[in-house]
């Protein structure tokens, strides 16, 4: 049984003044929030990156910014003062300490069955030991030659963020089931005019903001000359979402999904048109894309200085970050009712957890109530594949890197 003590230390089992303070819980889960933090961790390094002033501190690493940045970069053209984009490669160097970090630890757990094998005590301990690999990745990234790597590192977090963005899609789906049974339970339960209405008010909300959103597109991301890329996101994504608004409650649905219902497709349909509004914020045509700023009436007279064609930060990465962020603690704090997700994500059911807090027979709590303990929950079968836990993260760390960037 691992105690919380060693979670505050980062350490194997040294104790720690900290461990009463700490809630008692399953080891499982201590476990993902942990690698969750790892992960939290470097984001907030990369996001330091970017911030303004910085790229003078970057410039000064060996080779880091020697010639510039010329055509090599997909989509611009002619050359770009490496003074604009050296915060992106600085990104690109943290999250490639990350991903592969979490790549190699996804090929080491291939295969653990329980916590009894020896590559479970390095998943759930040896938190210094971790760190300081995550830390010497990250920083030796920053010594690899220029040549093809950020080409190369461009189209492999293109892919990878974009299988993240599934992978966010089915635990948005899990969530808004989880939210609809619960919501469901209740009214069964009692007070189910109350219940329904907050159900029917939830849905109807959803869609209402993704019709605005629609409206909004049109207004100000299309030309009745032009713009014809966004015109057929636009129309395209919005039938795909009538489609599968009415699928949700087809009787042959109902009767595979008997809690399946237009919640769950409301909510997949606001989150369509948030990713329909970042693909065009990423159109080249200003015509095509306005800023935010010019949207909602502020007119800005600053010209921008010639060869800066990035912006530091935009709406909808920060809106793709908060999204990321929510995504990434859900998936390590969940356990769904949902057979068909827990297949599709690895996990099992939640009938092989172990409630949080409750003590195990084997008398594993002995030593003293006040002291608080994680629960290993795993010997007899691990609630979720480390594997593809850590693949999830390495996904994650390169969609963060696209996202940061503004996907170049």
């Amino acid at each position: 049984v691992l105690s919380l003590c060693q979670i505050p230390c980062l350490c194997g089992s040294a104790p720690c003044l900290l461990c009463r303070c700490c809630p008692s819980g399953n080891n499982s889960t201590i476990t993902r929030l942990i690698y969750a933090f790892f992960l939290l961790l470097g984001v907030s390094v990369a996001c330091v990156m970017l911030i303004p002033g910085m790229e003078e501190q970057l410039k000064k690493i060996p080779g880091f910014c020697d010639g510039g940045m010329g055509t090599t970069i997909p989509g611009v053209h002619g050359h770009v003062n490496c003074d604009v984009l050296v915060g992106y490669k600085a990104v690109y160097r943290v999250c490639f300490g990350m991903a592969m970090f979490f790549l190699l630890f996804s090929l080491l757990m291939i295969k653990v069955k329980s916590s009894n094998d020896p590559r479970a005590a390095v998943h759930n301990g040896f938190w210094f030991f971790k760190f300081a690999t995550a830390l010497a990745i990250s920083v030796g990234a920053f010594f690899i030659p220029e040549g093809p790597f950020t080409t190369v590192w461009f189209y492999v977090g293109m892919a990878g963020a974009f299988c993240f963005i599934l992978i966010q899609l089915v635990l948005l789906i899990d969530f808004a089931h989880s939210w609809n049974e619960s919501w469901v339970e209740k009214m069964e339960e009692g007070n189910s005019r109350c219940w329904y209405a907050a159900l029917l008010s939830a849905t109807a909300v959803n869609y209402l903001l993704s019709l605005v959103a629609i409206v909004l597109f049109y207004v100000y991301y299309t030309h009745p000359e032009g713009c014809s890329e966004n015109k057929t996101f636009i129309s395209v994504n919005m039938l795909l979402c009538i489609g599968a608004s009415v699928m949700s409650i087809l009787p042959k649905i109902q009767e595979s999904q008997p809690r399946s219902g237009l919640l769950q497709s409301s909510v997949i349909t606001i989150y369509t048109m948030y990713l329909t509004w970042s693909a065009m914020t990423n159109e080249p045509d200003r015509r095509c894309n306005p800023s935010l700023l010019s949207i909602i009436g502020y007119n800005s007279t600053t010209t921008p200085t010639q060869g800066q064609v990035v912006q530091w930060w935009d709406a909808q990465g920060i809106v793709g970050l908060v999204l990321f962020l929510l995504c990434v603690l859900y998936s390590s704090i969940r356990t769904s009712n949902n057979s068909q997700v827990n297949k599709l994500m690895l996990t099992s059911d939640e009938s092989t957890l172990i409630e949080d807090g409750m003590p195990r027979s084997d008398g594993s709590l002995d030593d003293g109530d006040d002291v608080h303990r994680a629960i290993d929950n795993e010997r007899d079968g691990v609630t979720y594949s480390y594997s593809f836990f850590h693949f999830m993260l390495f996904l994650a760390s390169l969609y963060i890197m696209m996202t940061l960037t503004n996907w170049y």
